[in-house]
């Protein structure tokens, strides 16, 4: 659930302490981000040593009606080889236009187009030109290879000439329907590009068209560079899915966001859980590029609680969340901590699990097993995927009858049904391209278009 800034804090500052929930909150005067920690299981068994999981949820304000959003730095890079020729081409032209007509004259637009070769048909500068843009996209056609590497790369450049100006907000929108078959092309190759970009500012957002790219390829370059990803199954979506995209980016609230989660002596972080991040003893670090208006991101961390006598409270995290607000510039951050309380009642311990976390780590740990399906399927180990769907799905089902969450029966109806699909179809492309998505899609918390 999203909530308005001004909602948030008056709730914080009315409601007492609760385990399991927020304990404290602190944030700056130049406050846009609000940092909350919640706890799956607010009341843990007393005298035993046990695992739980911590959510931080940084909920970002809208931008307010009277202030001018931050201007972009936007660059296109489509592809134009010779797959994408008729009704393709057409459609991806008509979305960079549609994505052009919509930003202001103080917005920067570039556009590469590659194939074999790279070309910059609109180097960035100010989008106070549209119709002479929108008259050079127009003639773009298509025909051979695809560059996709050197394409990004390009993007990349363009966005550089004015990404010492911290006014703007960087995005490219990369479009391709096929295989990378000129320059670098595997997944681990463009990760490292996504991890280079994103230490500039740079996020990619990936859209793919039809059954023939590399969605792993995709995958790779966006969760590297924070940036969403998007299946596009026909081509005539392209408009919609691009300004979706764009609506996000032109609602950019906070970049260069760090969560720090420190856990005091006795509690043992585990891992982080379905994103990337880092470990360092009592610490984990989760970094995000950017927040937009509106938006709740969340990071789950599971932790190792020792044996904890009944009645007692125990703080089991606290985090600060450090961001540079996008409509001042200025530095500001939030900061949050959360306890629970031990007893010796199953029935309590089983009354109290918060079922929003429940939920979404539910989510999470279907979205990773998603992708260990694809990876068993590609194997040839087709059988094993099925088996390992249908055992999680009856997890789920038990998990829902024992809690009275709805959700995760809803979770385990999907799962059930993923597979029989691929029991009885296969691992199609298109399925392993849904696949991908939906599994990135969820871990990212990207909204579904």
């Amino acid at each position: 659930m999203k909530f308005l800034l001004p909602l948030i804090l008056a709730l914080l500052a009315s409601t007492p302490q609760i385990p399991g929930k927020t304990a404290r909150v602190v944030v700056s005067d130049n406050r846009i981000v609000i940092c909350r920690a919640e706890l799956e299981k607010p009341v843990l068994p007393a005298g035993e040593s046990i695992r739980t999981v911590v959510k931080i949820t940084l909920d970002a304000a809208r931008v307010p009606t009277d202030k001018k959003r931050p201007p972009i730095n936007l660059a296109v890079v489509l592809d134009r080889s010779g797959s994408m020729s008729g009704s393709k081409i057409e459609h991806a032209k008509k979305a960079a236009i549609a994505a052009l007509r919509r930003l202001d004259e103080g917005d920067i637009f570039s556009l590469i187009a590659y194939n074999n070769g790279v070309e910059t048909v609109i180097p960035a500068q100010a989008a106070d030109d549209a119709d002479g843009m929108e008259r050079r996209i127009r003639k773009i056609s298509s025909g051979g290879g695809t560059n996709l590497f050197g394409g990004v790369n390009q993007g990349a450049s363009e966005l550089r000439k004015h990404l010492s100006d911290r006014r703007y907000t960087p995005r490219i929108i990369l479009l391709s329907d096929g295989l990378a078959n000129v320059g670098p092309s595997s997944p681990d190759e463009l990760g490292r590009l996504g991890a280079a970009l994103v230490k500039e500012g740079i996020s990619v957002t990936t859209v793919g068209v039809g059954n023939d790219y590399n969605e792993d390829l995709m995958t790779q370059l966006s969760q590297k560079s924070d940036g969403n990803t998007y299946f596009v199954e026909n081509s005539n979506d392209l408009p919609r899915i691009f300004a979706a995209e764009l609506g996000d980016v032109l609602n950019v609230v906070a970049r260069k966001v760090t969560i720090e989660i420190d856990c005091p002596a006795g509690i043992r972080p585990i891992r982080i859980i379905g994103r990337d991040g880092r470990l360092r003893g009592q610490r984990a670090e989760i970094f995000m590029n950017q927040l937009y208006g509106g938006q709740s991101k969340y990071v789950l961390l599971e932790v190792e609680v020792p044996a904890t006598a009944a009645e007692q409270t125990r703080q089991l995290a606290s985090a600060r969340c450090v961001y540079r607000n996008a409509l001042s510039d200025l530095a500001a951050e939030s900061r949050s901590s959360v306890s629970a309380r031990f007893s010796g009642s199953k029935r309590a311990v089983i009354d109290n699990v918060n079922l929003d976390v429940q939920t979404e780590l539910g989510a999470n740990y279907n979205a990773m097993l998603v992708n260990e399906v694809v990876d068993l399927a590609d194997k040839g180990k087709t059988k094993e995927a099925v088996v390992q769907l249908r055992k999680r799905s009856a997890q789920l089902s038990q998990q829902a009858l024992l809690y009275n969450n709805g959700l995760l029966e809803a979770q385990s109806i999907d799962l059930k049904k993923r597979a029989a699909k691929l029991e009885k179809e296969g691992m199609g492309r298109s399925m392993r391209k849904l696949f991908r998505a939906d599994s990135y899609q969820t871990t990212n918390q990207q909204e579904i278009r």
